[in-house]
């Protein structure tokens, strides 16, 4: 599990995320991802980011009410300004009485540091302090 990242979200899926079939929509799945991709960029204590692009996203296997969804997320990359993270998403079903646990979906999502006024601003980082933290660094 380690290669997922660290988890960052781990959350119950509710009726009223449902689509007209009964499944989890998609697109609350996505913003899970999202948020759980922004704390992963607090670990390098930037005040504020955007984000700027997700990479392709196919999903795997639906998600039903009542599933645990979690959220993994680690930071791949850092650029003068960008953060570039990798999130995995794995759901736990019961089914009577047997566990299951399927993945769901992966991405990768990119995210701009940010001034109070949206400006993009540099990642208050040095080369030397990402390499300590196993993260690579963007040239």
């Amino acid at each position: 599990m380690y290669q997922m990242g660290e988890p960052r979200i781990k959350i119950v899926a509710m009726p009223k995320d449902t689509n007209p079939s009964g499944n989890i929509f998609g697109g609350w799945i996505m913003s899970q991802m999202d948020i759980a991709g922004s704390l992963a960029v607090r670990d390098l204590n930037v005040g504020r980011v955007v984000t700027v692009a997700v990479q392709s996203m196919e999903f795997r296997e639906a998600v039903k009410v009542g599933d645990v969804l979690s959220c993994y997320a680690k930071i791949i990359t850092v650029g003068k300004t960008s953060i570039t993270v990798r999130i995995e998403v794995n759901a736990e079903r019961s089914i009577e009485g047997t566990h299951r646990c399927l993945h769901v979906t992966s991405a990768v999502i990119t995210y701009v540091n940010v001034s109070t006024d949206g400006k993009k601003t540099p990642i208050p980082y040095t080369e030397n302090e990402l390499i300590a933290l196993g993260i690579e660094v963007k040239a």
